[in-house]
């Protein structure tokens, strides 16, 4: 797909949509009507609109503006789509596969498999609510159209949560790996009682701590690149220690422990969350009709990544293999060391642009009598306590596997399938036949009975692990 497109025009493609995401999932409550027709200009800097327009004004020209930001926006081609999708969905998921098969038995990877199938149906399922409301931009508009604002309100929840804990499972996978990046070395502060490894993810995180202040979303988005990046050389150094570094596939794979799949289905469904943000990837393409489409390659190429890292790992390093891929690869292998520093910088990557959706929510709510200097201080002051919180959170439950399978069975479940069939079903009620509405409320159930027994299994080791640690 590379050969189709050219690097850079797929940069320039990633940096717009994400700009795209953040302005349409930061949407002022109070000013709903007015911030969803703001200005172009107001977008694009990122600021609150203050053009003085009445509500009646706004909606004469709702519909030119509409078409040209469409214009200006929807220049993605299939190929465009299908790289930033899969972009979207590899990420920190993909260093617990091969324990998640390990754990759960060859046989929990058809779980895997079906749930790549069952994101990418609600994935289209998304499509097709955005086809009934052409206006919505975000993933909040559509629980908006059918729910109203608690639905809007709901949905808005979830996603915040999901970032909050995702970054506290990249942060947790940031201590983790650093330590072994400076095995041997010697840091310490006297009057600071903090291990080495505890020291040395304050001190990463303390590095990323001023992307938090950068107003201007351009000079952050080419962080998800590096992202996208780090998750394919991780891959690539999982390879090359089978193929070079001389470990052995010949450990066997358990078939099936089914007592450990409700703790492991979290690692699975939070491996293909990426669904808050499809719906931009939607709005950005030429030809919407070819979502599905986008939807159906994307999720097949991320899922054979899944499944052969998954088996690979298992067979390299069998019932040894770490919650992370990476801390089970041998320390004196130049592909370890590139893999383990690939996993360190991801999080660095991560915080600015996650943090964003938040930051510009709270730059909305300030008053417009702040001048543009304070509200860039208090933003930045917000973004960074939260962020410190997330650090001393990671560092007290130092679990990464349970807190990524927990945040996958309590948040990403309803996220990725709970609420798209929910949001179809109330959207699309009069059109739907009968097998797909039996379809739909037996996906609901399904998402429902997976996320409460893959909370309270994953719940349950955690309190265990830390329980036994003190």
């Amino acid at each position: 797909m590379f050969k189709w497109i050219g690097i850079s025009e797929w940069f320039q493609t990633k940096c717009l949509l994400h700009q795209n995401q953040v302005a349409s999932e930061s949407v002022h409550g109070r000013n709903l009507a007015l911030n969803e027709l703001s200005c172009s200009v107001c977008l694009e800097e990122n600021k609150v609109c203050k053009c003085d327009q009445s509500f009646e004004s706004s909606k004469r020209v709702e519909s030119d503006v509409e078409e040209d930001e469409h214009h200006g926006e929807a220049n993605n081609s299939v190929a465009h789509a299908v790289i930033n999708m899969t972009g979207m969905l590899i990420g920190l998921g993909q260093l617990s596969t091969p324990y998640a098969v390990e754990t759960g038995g060859w046989v929990s990877a058809f779980l895997m498999i079906g749930l790549g199938v069952i994101c990418a149906y609600c994935s289209h399922l998304l499509g097709k609510c955005l086809d009934k409301h052409p206006k919505s931009r975000s993933y909040t508009d559509i629980g908006h159209n059918a729910f109203g604002t608690k639905g809007k309100l709901l949905a808005a929840t979830f996603i915040y949560l999901e970032i909050f804990m995702a970054l506290v499972s990249y942060t947790i996978s940031l201590h983790d790996n650093i330590n072994k990046v400076f095995s041997g070395t010697q840091v310490q502060i006297p009057w600071a009682k903090l291990s080495r490894s505890q020291l040395l993810t304050s001190v990463a995180v303390l590095v990323a701590l001023p992307s938090l202040w950068l107003r201007d979303l351009s000079s952050i988005s080419f962080l998800s690149f590096g992202g996208v990046l780090m998750s394919l050389v991780i891959f690539s150094s999982v390879a090359c220690t089978g193929i070079f570094g001389g470990v052995k596939a010949n450990h066997s794979i358990p078939v099936l422990q089914i007592q450990n799949i409700p703790a492991i289905s979290g690692l699975y469904i939070f491996s293909y969350a990426g669904h808050i943000v499809f719906p931009n990837l939607y709005k950005a393409m030429k030809d919407p009709s070819k979502f599905t489409k986008v939807s159906i390659i994307s999720f097949s190429l991320v899922t054979v990544l899944y499944t052969t890292l998954a088996f690979m790992g298992a067979k390299l390093f069998g019932p040894q293999v770490n919650p992370q891929i990476t801390l089970s690869m041998p320390p004196h292998l130049i592909v370890t060391k590139i893999a383990l520093w690939a996993t360190v910088l991801t999080p660095m990557t991560k915080y600015a642009l996650e943090f964003a959706p938040l930051a510009i929510q709270v730059e909305h709510n300030l008053p417009d009598s702040m001048s543009s200097r304070t509200k860039l201080i208090v933003r930045g002051t917000v973004g960074s306590i939260l962020l410190l919180a997330i650090l001393a959170l990671a560092l007290s439950v130092p679990y990464f596997e349970y807190v990524l399978s927990l945040t996958g069975s309590l948040v990403s479940i309803a996220i990725c399938v709970i609420f798209p069939c929910a949001f179809y079903l109330k959207i699309c009620w009069g059109q739907i036949s009968r097998p797909l509405l039996v379809l739909n409320l037996t996906l609901i159930a399904f998402g429902f009975v997976l996320g409460v027994f893959g909370t309270i299994s994953s719940s349950k080791l955690l309190m265990q692990n830390l329980n036994r640690a003190q």
